[in-house]
């Protein structure tokens, strides 16, 4: 397994417009997973999100790096821009996107049909440092009572541009949708987790999402 000190998770939230055509959407998705041969990707897969709490975005785009370089390297590469301005811009109503560093993460591409659940928190405002690493302690225990988890990091957002508000992000991965279900399923300490923090978070948006097929 390949990891090292400064693998990065890359997460992007889309709402596609309700009237868009369908052959449009997959044509969008399939140039966007097209994305995952550029060589600064690890790992990249796109596509509908299974279910969500609290938001109305409709699919999501999953990426991993070496590096910030090679994140900076993805973003300004021509077929990412093309992908974005031609495709993306006239279908989507609204995005946001984060970045954190995930250390000692496993940059193998993963699985098609693992299953995902994301995590992110917009704390309340002049919420300083201790309070994040407070939330960073609690959600580092997450790991613990999720049973069948087969990857899990979290991390602060570095790219506020379009993060919302949102800093704060855990992510597991599961190697199936049924191993995500029974984990999630009226999971006490879960929601021990949410009342932990509760006081500090004006909102959160939970997303699970399955890799589809290459």
């Amino acid at each position: 397994m390949a990891s090292g000190s400064e693998a990065i998770e890359h997460i992007v939230l889309f709402k596609v417009k309700d009237e868009t055509d369908p052959s449009k959407v997959t044509a969008w998705l399939d140039a966007l997973n097209g994305l995952n041969s550029l060589d600064q990707v690890s790992h990249l897969s796109a596509g509908p999100i299974l279910r969500t709490q609290n938001s109305s975005f409709t699919h999501i785009l999953h990426s991993r790096y070496n590096s910030k370089h090679d994140l900076a390297a993805y973003s300004l590469h021509p077929r990412h821009v093309t992908v974005v301005k031609e495709q993306g811009q006239p279908i989507v109503e609204d995005i946001l996107a984060v970045d954190w560093v995930a250390p000692d993460l496993d940059r193998t591409p993963l699985i098609p049909g693992s299953a995902i659940r994301l995590s992110l928190l917009k704390l309340k405002e002049n919420e300083g440092d201790d309070v994040k690493s407070e939330i960073l302690g609690v959600i580092k225990g997450i790991k613990e009572v999720l049973g069948g988890i087969s990857e899990f990091n979290y991390g602060e957002n570095f790219s506020p541009g379009r993060n919302k508000g949102y800093s704060l992000a855990w992510l597991a991965v599961f190697p199936g949708r049924r191993e995500l279900e029974e984990a999630v399923a009226s999971n006490e300490e879960l929601g021990n987790f949410k009342e932990k923090v509760r006081a500090f978070v004006e909102s959160e948006f939970v997303v699970d999402y399955v890799v589809p097929p290459p």
